[in-house]
């Protein structure tokens, strides 16, 4: 069987860190470790860990080798048996004879957890890498872009006027929280436990006769050192039927997802053409259409989406797992964790380097932004004019003052000079207005200017450039943190 990806695009960009032979030789690489430790604590001679590290390469991984394992890993429910086979023939053949210290102790799922935890490690480090690199792009897009004004929308309706610095600041904070949440949650451990996870076998292979509080230090520090090998965490307890460490995980990766989808939805909406407010960087070959030779799609962004639809039903998968595990080793629930979990892993870290090339590509037209807003009408000013001018017009004809501005703004939903217009007549028919300091109310003049800045939309962003830099600032301590 041979799986490259082909249902699920991009997935090569994390292929060779969590593919079938990026999960063999991590499990390899898992005993070869074990061995080193044995090694470092004095059980077995430093020849032997030297050994057992070169046997990692002799064990042959290419298609064929692994199509054999994947068949031959249905005889005892997982890949790490019929793996540990091969290896220890290298070793054997390495050595001149067994090395009995190889698998010592273990049980398959110590190898199997460990092994995940090993590829996740890999992808974790490229997930937060990229994730930074979307960072720091959408950072300087907050930037560049913080008085950059365009309409708001809200229930896929026109509202307020924003700038389109401060939805790149909403992007922005989306991806700094799943970054930092990818870097402190999506790792696992080493895992240990034995047969039942009561570290028996292992208690037996530490025990120099000087009694259970010292023969148990020993085999702590034993595991200390196969986890520095691996560059792992060494966790409080077994965690063989404790799987929260895995649903840290998957939840850390859908967050993940979610973040970067939602920042692809804006992206999807506004590179329509007929909203034409951004693009997407182009490359050879991306975007085509095989019908179509004039479209340009915005497939990054497609993609992006398509994993932010995917990543629930994964984590679902995960969590379904978790809740089955049972006594003190798992009867399927553990099994069916492996296939969602490394889905799961393999589109986030695609969909981050998805998304660390979309940011930092992107074009943002300025002009079609105001021409947008321009057409959104008088009316995503209507929240402004009906707070400046309440307290300046009275009740009329059973209207409220309210009312009134709405009413104009309606019989005017277009021409803003207009509306500014039929504003200053209300007001000048007013006996004795009360009106800001500096515009007179018996200067039609200078009522008009007056009404003519608060029709203006750079004039409404309340808060936005605070927001901006706010967001900027964060993501740069977040940097040096």
């Amino acid at each position: 069987m041979i799986n490259t990806g082909l249902l699920t695009p991009g997935s090569h960009r994390a292929a060779e860190l969590l593919d079938d032979r990026a999960v063999a030789r991590a499990v390899l690489l898992t005993e070869a470790a074990w061995v080193a430790a044995q090694s470092r604590l004095g059980l077995v001679p430093e020849d032997i860990a030297r050994v057992a590290r070169d046997a990692v390469d002799r064990v042959p991984l290419d298609e064929t080798a692994l199509n054999r394992l994947a068949v031959a890993s249905e005889g005892g429910g997982n890949p790490v048996i019929p793996l540990l086979a091969d290896y220890r023939a290298a070793v054997k053949e390495l050595h001149g004879s067994p090395v009995g210290a190889v698998h010592k102790s273990l049980t398959s799922q110590d190898v199997m957890d460990t092994a995940l935890a090993l590829v996740l490690k890999a992808a974790q480090d490229s997930m937060v890498s990229d994730l930074r690199r979307t960072g720091d792009a959408l950072a300087g897009l907050v930037e560049r872009h913080a008085e950059t004004v365009m309409v708001g929308r809200t229930l896929t309706q026109h509202a307020l006027p924003i700038s389109f610095g401060l939805k790149a600041a909403s992007w922005l904070a989306g991806v700094d929280d799943a970054a930092r949440d990818v870097f402190e949650r999506a790792h696992l451990p080493v895992s240990y436990g034995g047969a039942s996870g009561t570290l028996a076998a292992g208690m037996s292979l530490c025990d120099q006769g000087g009694g259970a509080d010292e023969t148990a230090e020993r085999l702590f520090t034993l595991i200390d050192y196969w986890a520095e090998e691996l560059g792992l965490a060494v966790p409080d307890q077994v965690w063989h039927t404790d799987r929260v460490p895995v649903l840290r995980v998957a939840g850390a990766l859908a967050e993940t997802t979610a973040a970067l989808g939602r920042m692809a939805n804006d992206v999807l909406l506004m590179s329509r053409p007929e909203v034409g407010e951004l693009r997407e960087p182009t490359a050879p070959g991306r975007g085509v259409s095989s019908a179509m030779p004039q479209k340009q799609n915005p497939v990054l962004s497609v993609l992006l989406k398509r994993t932010a639809l995917a990543a629930p039903h994964l984590l679902g998968h995960v969590n379904s797992g978790a809740a089955a595990a049972v006594d003190e080793r798992p009867d399927g629930g553990w099994h069916a964790e492996w296939p969602a979990l490394r889905e799961l892993a393999v589109l986030t870290t695609a969909a981050a380097s998805h998304a660390a090339e979309l940011t930092e590509g992107l074009t943002v037209n300025a002009e079609r932004m105001a021409h947008n807003l321009r057409d959104a009408g008088t009316g995503v000013m209507a929240e402004r004019l009906s707070a400046a001018l309440t307290p300046v017009l009275s009740e009329s004809d059973g209207s409220t003052a309210k009312q009134r501005v709405q009413a104009a703004v309606r019989e005017h939903p277009v021409d803003a000079e207009a509306l500014a217009d039929h504003l200053t007549d209300l007001v000048m028919a007013e006996g004795a207005p009360s009106l800001p300091e500096g515009v007179n109310p018996q200067d039609r003049g200078s009522v008009g200017a007056w009404l003519g800045q608060l029709l203006d939309p750079r004039g409404y962003l309340g808060a936005t450039q605070q927001l901006c830099t706010r967001a900027v600032k964060n993501h740069r301590e977040r940097l040096i943190a």
